[in-house]
């Protein structure tokens, strides 16, 4: 085994993992497995820094990457409207972070994730992994753990075999995306070079991904903080907190997010996720 501390501040490694955007890890205790990069990884949180352990001598920079450690939160926070909704939020989920995933394993797990509530996802992910990911080795103490399948793993099996992971009707979606891939019509470095309306365009494309589906993976495996994803917590958090009581259409919700949360709508909306569904729901 090897470790690392990681210094941190303004940092809630349990909201973070726990807020949505990823679905691959498992508390255990008062710790955190999961899989980034197809390397291991046990998290803790600590009093100002985070404890990290991997199995093998690592270089840690994907890991820093991935976890965002080195975003100044209070700057980010700094853009956020100051109303009260917001401020609520804030107060009540304040250092939850966005992380910053693979396209890949981000695109398809949200592919995943449609109409499905994050423990079903979470569930679907790691039967995925169990079927057609590949073994980590050496094997961490708590046992066998999977790598996310990569493309190719997952074009050359049938639907049917997908389907046996319990996604349902998302099995022809994610196939067919898995297949663009390996076929080389689809080059998901290519949308780091796009702007947002570009990349987003680009995404929604794609069988079985929608413009919410787009939005979360440019948020939380491209950077793109302007990226509002609005799923029903979103949209709950907006109707509830800043038009209560009134009737307002989708549309206006749309142009009320694109304009109201500043350069960092993207994580502005995370923590309106985060804070309908743990605090208010």
């Amino acid at each position: 085994m090897t470790e690392i501390i990681l210094p941190v501040r303004d940092y809630d490694l349990e909201a973070t993992l726990d807020s949505g955007q990823v679905f691959h890890w498992q508390q255990k205790g008062d710790s955190w497995i999961g899989v980034v990069s197809n390397r291991w990884v046990r998290l803790t949180k600590r009093p100002g820094e985070i404890l990290a352990e991997a199995i093998a001598p690592q270089d840690w920079n994907w890991l820093r990457e991935f976890l965002q450690t080195e975003v100044d939160l209070g700057k980010i926070l700094k853009t956020f409207p100051d109303d009260e909704p917001m401020n609520a939020a804030v107060a009540a989920c304040r250092g939850l972070r966005v992380l910053r995933q693979a396209p890949w394993e981000c695109l398809a797990s949200f592919i995943l994730s449609s109409t499905k509530q994050i423990v079903q996802i979470r569930q679907v992910v790691s039967s995925l992994c169990e079927c057609f990911g590949d073994e980590l080795q050496p094997r961490p103490p708590e046992g066998p753990i999977y790598s996310f399948p990569r493309p190719e793993q997952i074009a050359g099996v049938t639907e049917a075999q997908l389907r046996n992971c319990k996604m349902g009707f998302r099995a022809p979606n994610l196939l067919a995306v898995a297949r663009q891939i390996v076929e080389g019509d689809l080059d998901l470095e290519q949308i780091r070079r796009m702007d947002y309306s570009d990349a987003r365009a680009e995404l929604v494309k794609l069988r079985g991904v929608g413009g919410k589906i787009a939005d979360c993976v440019l948020l939380f495996a491209y950077g793109f903080d302007s990226a509002f994803p609005v799923d029903i917590w979103v949209e709950r958090a907006l109707r509830q907190l800043y038009f209560p009581g009134r009737r307002v259409s989708e549309k206006r919700l749309r142009q009320f997010s694109a304009t109201h949360f500043g350069p960092h709508a993207g994580y502005a909306q995370q923590y309106l996720f985060h804070y309908m569904r743990t605090k208010l729901n």
